[in-house]
Formats: structure tokens, C-alpha cells, sequence
């Protein structure tokens, strides 16, 4: 699959993004009657550049930060020893109540005790993220982007972030980069904005090359018709899903990949787990099958980052796809939210089922 990715880039993949921390309850345990938790750097658009960055390749994130702020030194470690780069002007805090980095607190759930997320983001200094602090002539046109991903959830995150993400979704044009877009709907982000919202995510998967969301997305975020909820498993939808999908694609004809995860829950420890790639006018289709969860949070953060590597590698769709499936494996295996591959040898050995120690 030929997608012309520009190859003098100095970073494979490039993202806007509010970085935070996300706190976890250590042993699967609910936050409420936690005393220890676990602390990592996050966000939905730096978890996807996670599997090319742990494989090698140089990614960027583009964000803002607080100056002085331990935790915005704790996000950048983070980052480093991720070999994600980072770029974003620092801010002063303003005293207790000014800016911060968001906290995102997280129940992992075990068995039938469903996990629970709460976000904590009043004051969070990425909703004030503009494209004017960034030299984006420098950074798409000199260095170089290979693909420029962005996340619903930046999008919608204020009025600035929306600016932004148009912004520099234009620049990311402009120089040759292809655009990424994981629609990634969320109803507290859009509750008052909707109309505000609808038109800027149909311009940016207007000039989008790769078009992700899940059914919910699609139809919330762009208005598309999709699969009745409830009374059928997973397997016996995936003609809806395919047609609207088709729909879709009609609208933005632009569009060169289109991708969609397939989900049921079982239990908090095992869900079914599928997808969809639509390419070159061809449909690959990974058939749900079970899989166990250590923490659900930022699987499809791993199939989209997945598949992101597969595209960067020029690889055929059907390999795209399932390097996309097998990332959101191996996300969903591990307390952190986001997957982080020794090699890739790791994740196709998920892909195969061979969990054989390996010596």
C-alpha cells in the first residue's frame, strides 16, 4: 500500500497533546480502598506514538508545561525514557489555584467489579495549547513529519485545542505529512459545543489520510447511521459495521485507510477483541476472539499506534491490521495505558498465540 509518506522526516509520528499523570491503584485494586497506587505520564495522543517509539522511531509530542512543576519534570523523564521528544512553551502556575497538569485516577477492575475512571482537570494548562507557540515551519517543513496524529480528545478539549488542531492539521498539509485522526468521542468534552464540535471534526476528517473511531465515534462525532446496540454478538455485526464504514468513506472520499476496533466485555479480565481495516478498496477483518485484560485502558490507543507503525513501514494493509490488533493486546496486558513492544517479534508472537517463554 503506497500512502506517499514524505521520507526525509525526522519524526516518524507528531501529535498535540495535554500530558498528565494517571494514578493506579497497585494489585488490581478499587481506588476507594486503595492506599498505594502507581504513577505514569500519559495521554491518549502519546500513548499511540508509544509502539514506535519503544521500535525505534522518533516521535514528537507537541504540548505545554508548567514551569517549576514536578510533575511536569516527572512527564518529561517519562517521555525521554519513552524516546518520545517533546516540545511546548512552560507557563508559570499562578499559585494553588492557577495552572496544573491533569490527574487522571484509575480503577483497573477485576472480574464482575467493572473498572471506573474519574478525571481530574480543572485547570489543566493543555486547554490552553495554540499552534502560534510551536514553529511549525521548522518542524513540518525543515525536520520533517512522517504522520500527524490527532486525538478527538485533544480536539475537543476547549476552544484553543480545537484552534490548534486545525492549525496545525493545515501546516501538517502543507509540508506533505499525512494526517491521523482517532475520532475518540467523548460526551463530557462535547455537552454545549455540539455544533461547534461537529464542524471541526468534519474538517479535520476532511484533510484526514487515516480515519479511526469505534461505531459510537462515528455516529456521534460525524453523524453516521451504525450498528443497532445490543442483541447481537460482535461477530454477526461486523456487515454493519462494514457498511457504515462505507458510508463514510463516500463522505470523505480523501480518506485513504479507515479502521475501527471491535469490542465485547466478558469480565473487567476478559473481553473479545476484533477489528476492521478498510484499504485500497479492500476490507481486512480481524474476527473478535477472547483475550485476557490486565487493564482495558488505551487498547485502542495500542491498535491505533499499531496500525500507525504498519503504515509507516509501507506494509499491506492486512499486516497493518493485524500489528493493530496485537498492540491493543499487548496494552491491554499491562497496568500502564499504553503498549510499550521490546521488538516487534513480541507482538507478532501475540498475533500467533504463542505465549511460550521465550529463553
Amino acid at each position: 500500500m503506497n500512502l506517499n509518506i514524505r521520507s526525509n522526516y525526522r519524526y516518524a509520528i507528531a501529535c498535540p497533546t495535554s500530558m498528565g499523570v494517571r494514578i493506579t491503584p497497585e494489585d488490581r485494586m478499587a481506588v476507594h480502598n486503595s492506599k498505594r497506587f502507581i504513577m505514569q505520564a500519559t495521554s491518549a495522543e502519546s500513548n499511540v506514538l508509544n509502539i514506535s517509539s519503544s521500535l525505534g522511531k522518533e516521535c514528537l509530542v507537541l504540548s505545554k508545561f508548567i514551569k517549576g512543576s514536578p510533575i511536569a519534570d516527572f512527564i518529561k523523564s517519562e517521555l525521554r525514557a519513552r524516546n518520545i521528544c517533546y516540545e511546548g512553551v512552560e507557563v508559570e502556575q499562578g499559585g494553588p489555584w492557577g495552572y496544573r497538569h491533569q490527574f487522571n485516577i484509575a480503577d483497573s477492575g477485576f472480574g464482575m467489579r467493572a473498572p471506573r475512571v474519574w478525571n481530574d482537570r480543572a485547570g489543566e494548562v493543555g486547554r490552553t495549547l495554540c499552534a502560534d507557540e510551536f514553529d511549525l515551519e521548522r518542524i513540518f517543513g525543515q525536520e520533517g513529519v512522517g504522520i500527524l496524529h490527532i486525538s478527538g480528545l485533544i480536539a475537543a478539549m476547549s476552544e484553543e485545542t480545537t484552534k490548534c488542531c486545525l492549525a496545525v492539521a493545515e501546516a501538517a498539509k502543507k509540508y506533505g505529512t499525512l494526517v491521523s485522526f482517532d475520532l475518540n468521542y467523548r460526551a463530557t468534552f462535547w455537552k454545549g459545543r455540539e455544533e461547534e464540535l461537529r464542524d471541526a471534526f468534519h474538517r479535520i476528517a476532511s484533510v484526514a489520510d487515516v480515519l479511526v473511531g469505534n461505531e459510537e465515534d462515528f455516529q456521534l462525532c460525524l453523524g453516521f447511521a451504525g450498528p443497532e446496540a445490543g442483541g447481537k454478538d460482535l461477530s454477526s455485526k461486523i456487515a454493519s459495521f462494514q457498511g457504515m464504514i462505507q458510508q463514510v468513506k463516500e463522505k470523505y472520499p480523501n480518506t485513504k485507510v479507515f479502521g475501527t476496533t471491535l469490542r465485547q466485555v466478558i469480565s473487567a479480565n476478559e473481553h473479545l477483541w476484533g477489528c476492521l481495516v478498510l484499504a485500497d478498496g479492500k476490507w481486512c477483518v480481524e474476527e473478535p476472539r477472547p483475550i485476557p485484560v490486565m487493564d482495558r485502558i488505551g487498547g485502542g490507543d495500542g491498535f491505533t499506534g499499531g496500525l500507525l507503525y504498519g503504515l509507516i513501514q509501507g506494509w499491506e494493509p492486512e499486516k497493518c491490521m493485524q500489528f493493530g490488533w496485537a498492540s491493543g493486546v499487548l496494552a491491554a496486558s499491562s497496568l500502564n495505558d499504553y503498549g510499550e513492544p521490546a521488538d516487534e517479534k513480541q507482538i507478532w508472537d501475540i498475533y500467533a498465540g504463542n505465549a511460550r517463554v521465550q529463553r
